[in-house]
């Protein structure tokens, strides 16, 4: 319990801390902002400051910083002590940055800000690269909470010749349209505090039963003889399999979204920075829920490995009891939900960006949702049909999900070295992601399926490269 509780401590000390001096470096102004400059009453919407912070959270918070921390708990307690950190120098900094840089161009979206800082050429491929990663979102984020609430909440099984399951999904797919093209303060701004008290019950609830269940946490110094599976190869596939919670790349363009609802700079902190500590919060409660669980003998590391999902309803009803954890369900339910609803409203903002559509065009923006919502099917029912189909699924999203991220660092880092701050501060995390991506596609089954001494050496020449051309690439004009 003492290295998880130093987790903890580094998460709310650093966070408060380095959130501090990354708000003193990006310094914000009284300058009006786009939600109010640009007011369209469709994505750009003045919305006030906490709910925006609940908007946020939801917005980020899918089912990443739960099921990858519940699979990270297979490495151990070592998990307690790199979450908080990567989160606090990583996750939250970009996120707070992406918002800041968002706002202050005019609430672009990420591939907007990728195209005015790093180039029209980086800007096709990463365009290609986000829209096929938020189709990813979008899918899983439809398989996940349907097969939780059909087997967690109906009890029935999440098999496809159950009519229940398609209904399900059908019903997450309506709400999904709705949510895409339903000004973004109608059904969003008005329904996600609700949802964000349910999240935040769920995961106190969860907090609070590691201490009232005495759930056993392996403290670090005793981790090399505890025989956790996963503890080879720790760089790079713990920070590709835990992602959200610690740096996770499909947050920009959620980020940039509620840019355009920021009323002032000042709030910036609260509702980028802060959000994603508290998903950091969220990502810590339940790798502890998975290490204690598998010390008690409630589940194991084959059941965590097959079905994260299960072992989401068996610890949280096995901490909270029936009522309580059927409470918890519906909030691990909730997130994946709020998530992918803004993941493919992102999506259908960045094809209209890009095909120059007008918001006000109605027809034009209902033929883009739908035919966004026809792919998005079609991949779930693949998905659904192949035995293996969901995990080849997640591990391609885990993955693109760091690269995206890799951009996101990129694109802070030129924007800090062209208005004169500390770039150093994004490009440490930058070049130590590229490694992983690098390290991860060249080894993994999924990629290349090199050796890992040749994806190591390989790896560290390819981030090398990126850190030199960081460095001397030519500073530009200030934006």
């Amino acid at each position: 319990m003492i290295t998880f509780l130093i987790g903890l401590a580094v998460l709310l000390v650093g966070g408060i801390i380095y959130g501090r001096v990354s708000e003193k470096i990006i310094a914000p102004t009284d300058a009006t902002t786009p939600a109010v400059a640009k007011r369209d009453n469709m994505d750009f919407v003045p919305i006030k400051k906490k709910k925006n912070c609940l908007i946020e959270l939801l917005n980020i918070a899918g089912t990443g910083p739960i099921l990858g921390p519940l699979q990270g708990a297979l490495f151990g307690p070592i998990a307690f002590i790199t979450i908080p950190i990567g989160c606090v120098i990583g996750g939250a900094f970009s996120d707070y940055m992406t918002g800041m840089i968002s706002i202050r161009n005019n609430g672009d979206q990420m591939p907007g800000l990728v195209r005015r800082f790093l180039g029209k050429h980086i800007y096709v491929f990463y365009n290609v690269f986000l829209c096929i990663s938020l189709l990813l979102v979008g899918a899983v984020f439809v398989y996940m909470p349907g097969d939780l609430f059909v087997t967690h909440i109906l009890n029935q099984e999440s098999s496809t010749s159950n009519p229940a399951v398609w209904i399900v999904y059908g019903a997450i797919f309506v709400y999904y349209i709705l949510a895409t093209l339903i000004p973004i303060d109608k059904i969003i701004g008005k329904f996600y505090p609700v949802l964000g008290a349910i999240l935040l019950l769920s995961t106190v609830g969860i907090f609070i039963g590691l201490f009232l269940k005495g759930y056993p946490l392996v403290e670090l110094w005793d981790m090399a003889n505890a025989g956790y599976p996963y503890q080879d190869h720790f760089i790079p596939i713990f920070f590709v399999t835990v992602t959200c919670g610690l740096v996770s790349g499909f947050h920009a363009p959620q980020v940039t979204l509620v840019s355009r609802t920021v009323t002032h700079e000042k709030d910036g902190r609260e509702v980028f920075y802060n959000m994603m500590i508290v998903e950091g919060f969220i990502a810590m409660v339940w790798a502890a829920a998975g290490i204690g669980a598998m010390e008690l003998a409630i589940t194991d590391a084959t059941t965590i490995r097959e079905s994260v999902t299960q072992v989401v309803g068996i610890i949280a009803k096995d901490m909270l009891g029936s009522v309580g954890g059927m409470i918890a369900i519906i909030g691990v339910i909730i997130l994946p939900i709020t998530t992918g609803d803004t993941s493919l409203r992102s999506l259908r903002l960045i094809i209209s960006d890009a095909l120059h559509f007008d918001n006000k065009d109605k027809k034009k923006i209902l033929i883009l949702a739908l035919c966004i919502f026809a792919v998005v099917a079609a991949l779930l029912a693949w998905a659904k049909s192949n035995p293996e189909g969901f995990n080849i699924l997640w591990r391609y999203f885990s993955w693109a999900n760091e690269t995206i991220a890799l951009f996101g660092f990129t694109v802070i880092a030129t924007y800090m070295k062209i208005n004169n701050m500390p770039y150093i501060m994004a490009l440490i995390p930058g070049a130590f992601y590229m490694y992983i991506v690098s390290c991860y596609i060249l080894s993994a089954q999924i990629g290349i399926g090199l050796p890992w001494g040749i994806s190591y050496i390989i790896s560290g020449v390819i981030t090398a490269a990126y850190f030199v051309l960081m460095i001397f690439s030519k500073r530009g004009k200030s934006y």
